[in-house]
């Protein structure tokens, strides 16, 4: 019963009652506006920690199995329809990303590429913040989930190297000679190499999946290209704007390098399995860069580099089965997933797409934007995670943007990019943000306050650069 918040579950339980009963718009069909009580009651549930998030999508899809609102009258073509996203291979390849993510962890590669970097570039803070952030942008193509490769990876020789420097946790007084500057770099880098690649976390490829129902088509080379430069300057830009405005105390950190060396210098010359597993990486990412060009989908390419893992012994059957992430991710991704593809088939998204941009039709699409983009990103106040954020809110607000005339393809990568952008904003904005804020090298005010201030830098550069790099490459 530990997993159990039951204020959090009356409070959702009666959320969802209230729309049910609730009359049924005009437009609307009766068994879409049920769907969406399940839906809103589900999002709710997760956010306000009522059950852990694979319980509450347990839940969502016994509903809509038992209440028979995916196929009235049906109950066979009801159950169906509720397990229908488990063969959605989006779905499954976050899942099989994460079973090939256990090999980095596994086989001690990401570690070795992260202290490699710091023995290279840790002489100073800066550098060290730039060490750190471009091994996660290494690891981010291949590690779809950012919880991972933060707390399983950065996090962990972030912390040891602050402490190296000086800055002890029990310390308050010692916090900001290094640690805090570290820690809010090393999670903000996060939240940037998550938005450069599709397979980098969990809700890209959710958001990409509700694309291509309201007609968006995005691969993972398009992704990747769009998000290229404005990516690239947010990932260059925050730990020189993080140094301006919440400086660290030391300004060398010439002991780094040499801690870094005798880690490397511990773990020895890179073991046969590491060799294996940089093959299979390169491998994969021509399959996603070029699948199109062989007829290979990002999903049989993730398939064929698990299987050269599990032939080679890289990874074991006992390792896939053990990755909990990845079932779990699978089950409410799921539910979620399924939700979302049937409030749009039923007509729901359409509906409240043409109702929201009926009040905006007297704009232009260049004004409509960033409107639409303001509001979806500041709104990730109420949000746990990046993924709760495009499954509650991501359809309606793509659907409004292309009634209005917005680009889609630009607009539904910019709406996927933001849920993650805007977890700088909280300490519980994101996946890694408990592990880092956990820390205690930033305290809440500050985390806050310089959250705020890197949204306000993230969206000025995808609006200003990202804009000008989107109308060369065609998006508008």
């Amino acid at each position: 019963m530990k997993e159990i918040n039951f204020k959090s579950l009356i409070i959702t339980l009666v959320v969802g009652v209230a729309i049910w009963i609730s009359p049924v718009p005009e437009g609307v069909k009766s068994n879409a506006w049920h769907l969406l009580a399940i839906f809103v009651a589900t999002i709710v549930g997760i956010i306000s920690k009522a059950a852990t998030m694979g319980t509450m999508a347990v839940i969502g899809i016994t509903l809509c199995a038992a209440t028979q609102v995916l196929a009235p009258g049906d109950p066979v073509k009801s159950i169906q329809n509720a397990l229908s996203g488990f063969g959605n291979s989006t779905i499954w390849l976050i899942g099989l990303a994460f079973f090939i993510a256990r090999g980095f962890i596994k086989t001690g590669l990401g570690t070795r590429i992260a202290y490699s970097f710091i023995r290279i570039f840790g002489k100073s803070p800066l550098g060290l913040a730039y060490g750190l952030n471009t091994a996660d942008l290494i690891l981010a193509p291949a590690i779809p989930s950012n919880t991972a490769r933060a707390g399983g990876v950065i996090f962990p020789i972030m912390k040891s190297i602050a402490m190296n420097m000086g800055s002890v946790p029990e310390k308050a007084e010692t916090h900001r000679k290094i640690g805090a500057f570290l820690t809010l770099s090393s999670y903000n880098a996060n939240m940037i190499t998550s938005v450069m690649f599709l397979t980098a976390t969990a809700s890209n490829p959710m958001a990409q999946k509700f694309a291509r129902d309201l007609g968006v088509t995005i691969t993972w080379g398009s992704w990747a290209i769009a998000a290229l430069v404005p990516g690239l300057v947010c990932f260059l830009l925050v730990p020189i704007f993080l140094y301006k405005v919440f400086p660290p105390e030391l300004k060398e950190t010439k002991e780094a390098p040499a801690i870094a060396a005798k880690q490397l210098k511990e773990m020895g010359p890179m073991t046969i399995k590491e060799w294996l597993m940089v093959a299979t990486f390169f491998i994969l990412l021509v399959l996603w860069i070029f699948g199109n060009l062989f007829a290979i989908d990002a999903t049989t390419g993730a398939l064929i580099g698990l299987c050269i893992l599990l032939l080679c012994g890289v990874l074991t059957w006992e390792d896939v089965k053990s990755e909990k992430g990845a079932w779990d991710t699978i089950v409410w991704f799921s539910s979620l997933v399924m939700m979302g593809s049937f409030l749009n088939s039923l007509g729901f998204i359409g509906w409240f797409g043409q109702l929201v941009g009926g009040q905006m039709a007297h704009l232009s699409w260049q004004l409509a934007f960033p409107v639409i983009i303001l509001v979806y990103s500041y709104c990730h106040y109420m949000f746990a995670s990046a993924t709760a954020q495009v499954a509650a809110m991501y359809s309606v607000f793509l659907a409004v943007g292309i009634a209005v005339g917005v680009p889609g393809t630009m607009l539904a990568i910019f709406l996927g990019a933001c849920a993650s952008l805007m977890g700088s904003l909280t300490h519980y904005g994101h996946g890694p943000a408990p592990i880092f804020f956990g820390s205690t090298y930033v305290d809440l005010k500050d985390w806050w306050k310089q959250g705020f201030l890197m949204s306000v830098l993230f969206l000025t550069v995808w609006f200003l650069v990202g804009g000008l790099w989107w109308k060369a490459i065609g998006l508008w």
